[in-house]
């Protein structure tokens, strides 16, 4: 199972821009998938984060801005960033449970990371 994210870049603080992370490879099904992000010097955070059963959750410092949205017959992710403020800049990477076999256990995937960079 392989996640590619992208959708990263260079935007001016107030722009807006959309992240996706597409999954491949040998899927049965998906289930949670989170967005997370880490600026230099810091943990890495959650973002945000969707359940199969459309149940969301997002970091308060996103709450209002930025939209978590999932393609499950692409098996795909998206993160909406709307307002972008220079403290969103990190690299943003995805995370998803997938299950491979229908008898198999859901284990998690990472992506490789895209940068996001916020200028004031």
């Amino acid at each position: 199972v392989q996640l590619q994210a992208s959708g990263g870049g260079l935007v001016q603080a107030g722009g807006s821009l959309r992240l996706s992370c597409a999954a491949s490879g040998s899927i049965f099904s998906i289930n949670a998938v989170g967005w997370y992000r880490q600026a230099p010097g810091k943990e890495r955070e959650l973002v945000a984060s969707s359940t199969s059963g459309g149940s969301t959750n997002y970091a308060d410092s996103v709450k209002g801005r930025f939209t978590i949205s999932r393609d499950n017959a692409k098996n795909t992710v998206y993160l909406q960033m709307n307002s972008l403020k220079p403290e969103d800049t990190a690299v943003y990477y995805c995370n998803a449970a997938v299950k491979t076999t229908g008898w198999g256990t859901f284990r998690g995937y990472w992506g490789q990371g895209t940068q996001v960079t916020v200028s004031s």
